[in-house]
């Protein structure tokens, strides 16, 4: 197998172990393992964790499958839409030997809980977030069995215990660049909803409208893979991937652009969730001064992402391939106008309502009571129009401050009684 040098592996191996020493101001610092997060040994709360009762009680059955294993079996019984499927055929995961241009890994998601599919892999790869703990990492082995278990596998904090991921173990999607040869580093970035169109998508399938943005998708990015593509444009509106490569196993023919778009605002959505949490619980075990100013940063981070106050806009109106869309908005809650926070726009922003949908998660609801307080007190200083500084005050128009207040006094659960409807 080629040596390539994966640059984001290493840096994550040098951080992980500076996390407990450096003392940065947007990342947690802390051990995962201490007295107040207990990451390795306490208890989970999860969907992944959940399924494992259900299966060990008899409540639940996974069916195996010749062409893709235990994949369609495990989504059904985790309730992740295969409509999600979004395809990577850059060699960043520890299946790497089995993936390329041809042969990608799919991955598939709902708000909580993301699946890894690699074609001849030898197992499933599950990343779930936990009420508490953050993502919770597991693994299905890809083999017919009598009594299927998912396995909990730390070994994923090698890449997913890093800055990256805010110092708690999180969640990541990479743009990477194409290797020029086999013994060079591979480099790109890490895609969040700030991330401008033309840093996204490297070495991913992209299929949809992508609005005319000028991408990095669609081209192969490993030496071997050169001269494989199909596409004499990588850049023109893909419908799907059909004809690109054998779709023996892939549940469906996309690698849908909305949700790409809406993975990556998911997995920072994530991590910053699980980072204000953290920081409030060692605060509470260790009180000081600096602890109490870290869980105020880490909560204003969290309303910042919440708000999408850095959001990239579109370049042009987009449009998934894969049905999706359609499946994305009918959950979750809605106000008695029929709105909610799932709304997308697609033409200039993601949202509708530019309010992440991710406060509803269990995650969010049990963030301890200084980070929540914290949380919600800079909510209403940017939605009720009291923050008059850029870009807190010119990301968010009156209106979109007046819509979502009025949709999450009519559908967030404990949300304090000072959430008053804004000012027009």
């Amino acid at each position: 197998m080629p040596q390539y040098r994966f640059a984001a592996a290493v840096l994550t191996l040098i951080c992980t172990g500076a996390v407990a020493t450096a003392q940065r101001r947007d990342a947690f610092v802390g051990s995962r393992d201490h007295a107040a997060i207990r990451y390795s040994a306490g208890e989970t709360n999860n969907p992944a964790a959940a399924l494992n009762r259900r299966l060990q009680s008899g409540d639940a059955t996974l069916t195996f499958d010749p062409a893709n294993g235990y994949l369609r079996s495990l989504l059904d019984a985790l309730g992740v839409p295969v409509e999600s499927q979004a395809l990577v055929f850059s060699k960043t995961s520890f299946q790497a030997s089995h993936i390329n241009f041809r042969n990608p890994r799919a991955v598939y998601f709902n708000d909580v809980v993301s699946v890894g599919w690699v074609r001849g892999g030898d197992i499933l790869e599950i990343a779930a977030q936990d009420r508490t703990q953050g993502v919770v990492f597991y693994q299905l082995e890809q083999r017919q069995a009598a009594s299927p278990r998912l396995e909990r596998n730390n070994d994923c904090l090698a890449c997913h215990l890093s800055w990256e991921t805010l110092g708690v173990p999180g969640l990541m999607v990479e743009s990477v660049h194409p290797l020029p040869d086999e013994i060079s580093y591979v480099n790109g970035y890490n895609t969040v909803h700030a991330s401008p169109l033309d840093q996204r998508w490297g070495g991913w399938w992209v299929t949809g409208n992508h609005g005319g943005a000028r991408h990095m998708g669609n081209i192969p990015v490993m030496p071997e893979d050169k001269g494989k593509s199909k596409l004499a444009n990588p850049r023109q509106v893909l419908k799907t991937v059909d004809g690109q490569f054998d779709l023996k196993g892939y549940p469906t023919p996309y690698s849908d652009v909305v949700a790409q778009m809406v993975l990556a605002h998911q997995v920072r959505m994530t991590n910053v969730i699980t980072r204000a949490g953290w920081e409030a619980r060692l605060a509470a075990a260790t009180p000081s001064a600096d602890a109490s100013l870290r869980v105020k940063e880490a909560a204003s981070d969290l309303v910042d992402y919440l708000l999408f106050v850095d959001e990239s806009a579109f370049v042009g109106p987009m449009q998934g391939s894969s049905g999706f869309s359609e499946w994305f908005v009918k959950h979750g809650p809605r106000d008695a106008q029929g709105r909610s926070l799932r709304d997308l726009d697609l033409r200039s922003r993601l949202f509708k309502y530019p309010c992440s949908y991710m406060i509803y998660t269990d995650a969010f609801d049990a963030l301890p009571r200084a980070a929540r307080d914290a949380v919600y007190a800079r909510m209403w200083e940017i939605l009720s129009g009291r923050e008059k500084r850029a870009p807190w005050a010119t990301k968010l128009s009156a209106v979109d401050r007046r819509n979502i207040v009025e949709i999450l006094r009519a559908t967030k659960k404990d949300l304090p009684a000072y959430f008053q409807p804004a000012p027009s």
